[in-house]
């Protein structure tokens, strides 16, 4: 299962970078060679082909469609520019790049990665057009940031069902999580994204140059609106969740679960759509609003497309058991807990793709082990959770929908995404490691 699973991924890289052929049809092509190989059932191929695709898509779709139709109705509004100017004023035009990661940083705590990455890009490709040089300068550190949160930092289903599993206080976890994040992210993120973005230059894909408009611009209230509307009612979600789960608060009751179905990620953004319509239709036609959201969604159908595709590979590869295999044969190594905790994650996450699949995963696994030992505090779970939270985080490739998110969103070829974001995504995970491997040494 492993070599199959290895040459799966050489394939698929041979297929894509030499062979020239299109990512989406690759994808689909080697999913369908995986599944036959490893022995699904004939008759389950194509269900499985597109259960993995169709769970992608109902994740990934939505938030990208909305938030394609948000980054552009704030760009071409003059909305992004207004903030883009207030952040580079408070940094310094010299640090706009650190002006970007801050925001994606705190905008990350409540908001999942692919939605927040979609609603940061217009302003990203504002600052990037006014300073010049590389997207990557502006781009790597706020994704960076984005999937540092997602990954590290409660309400974040990931690091919220491992802590679940483990037995880790979550108040705590947001805390350890949130002190880990920030030193990560500045070393992962923003200091290879200042290096490699004056080594690897990326030119700003997708849109034009910005529209003329005779409207005047919104207010930075207005902007801040927009931008922090679907944080707030995604908060709200997670924060009714948890305190329901804690016992503190009764759930049921229709104005319980309407709070928590507006609260829902996709519900947030189609909400944010219409309030973003709603606004910036001053000194519009309607038909001029609706040309500007029907314009957003054609540049974003490939990368929806290809997301999905890679979750394909992904659903595949968890189907055959490939996972399981390598789940299997790294559980039994002897290590020490957090060291074994990051290993096995690790190796999930590079085997199928998924950075919660492989969190959930792996947590599952290790519990009983860390349930058996008597020594373990509060700490030191939660530095476990940040070890497997770590190991789900690197290597991120071509098994992984966020490695075509990104190298669609910012216009880069599979080598280049591999050299830039593959490598952002190995330092978090390994820089994430090392923070939480010290600290239950010291603490």
């Amino acid at each position: 299962m492993l070599i199959i699973a290895l040459l799966s991924v050489l394939g698929l890289l041979a297929l894509i970078l030499y062979a020239r052929m299109h990512a989406f049809v690759a994808l689909v092509l080697m999913s369908l060679v995986v599944a036959i190989v490893t022995g699904v059932p004939l008759a389950n191929v194509v269900p499985t082909l597109l259960d993995g695709f169709g769970k992608t898509l109902a994740s990934v779709g939505l938030l990208v469609g909305f938030g394609a139709m948000i980054g552009r109705l704030l760009e071409v509004s003059g909305g992004a520019q207004v903030l883009a100017d207030r952040l580079v004023g408070l940094f310094g035009e010299k640090r706009a790049p650190m002006a970007l990661g801050v925001a994606s940083l705190l905008f990350g705590i409540p908001i999942f990665f692919d939605a927040g990455l979609v609603v940061m890009l217009p302003v990203i490709f504002v600052v990037a057009r006014r300073f010049g040089g590389s997207l990557l300068l502006y781009a790597l550190p706020a994704a960076g940031a984005f999937a540092i949160m997602h990954a590290f930092v409660p309400p974040h289903p990931g690091p919220v069902a491992a802590g679940t599993l483990l037995g880790a206080d979550i108040g705590l976890l947001v805390f350890v999580g949130m002190v880990l994040a920030i030193p990560t992210w500045y070393i992962s993120a923003y200091l290879f994204g200042s290096y490699i973005g004056r080594r690897v230059n990326v030119s700003i894909p997708l849109l034009d140059a910005p529209e003329q408009s005779t409207v005047a611009p919104p207010k930075l209230s207005t902007v801040l609106f927009i931008l922090l509307l679907p944080l707030v009612l995604i908060f709200l979600n997670t924060g009714l969740s948890t305190l329901q789960k804690a016992g503190a608060i009764e759930g049921g009751g229709v104005v319980f679960d309407f709070l928590l179905m507006i609260g829902q990620t996709p519900i947030a953004l189609l909400i944010t759509v219409l309030a973003a319509i709603f606004i910036f239709a001053v000194g519009r036609s309607l038909g001029e609003i609706e040309e500007l959201c029907n314009n957003a969604l054609g540049p974003v159908c490939a990368i929806i497309l290809v997301t999905g595709a890679g979750g394909m590979f992904g659903g595949v590869l968890r189907a055959s058991g490939i996972g399981d295999a390598l789940a299997g044969s790294l559980s039994d190594l002897g290590l020490p807990i957090i060291v074994a905790a990051f290993v096995l994650s690790l190796g999930l996450r590079v085997a199928q793709g998924s950075a919660t699949v492989a969190l959930t995963t792996t947590a599952g696994l290790i519990a009983p082990t860390v349930a058996a030992a008597t020594d373990l505090s509060q700490l030191d779970l939660c530095f476990i959770v940040i070890a497997i939270a770590s190991g789900a985080t690197a290597l991120s490739h071509v098994n992984d929908s966020g490695f075509w998110l990104v190298g669609r969103f910012l216009g880069m070829d599979e080598k280049t995404t591999l050299k830039t974001w593959t490598v952002m995504e190995t330092l978090i995970g390994f820089v994430g490691f090392g923070f939480a491997f010290a600290g239950s040494l010291i603490f």
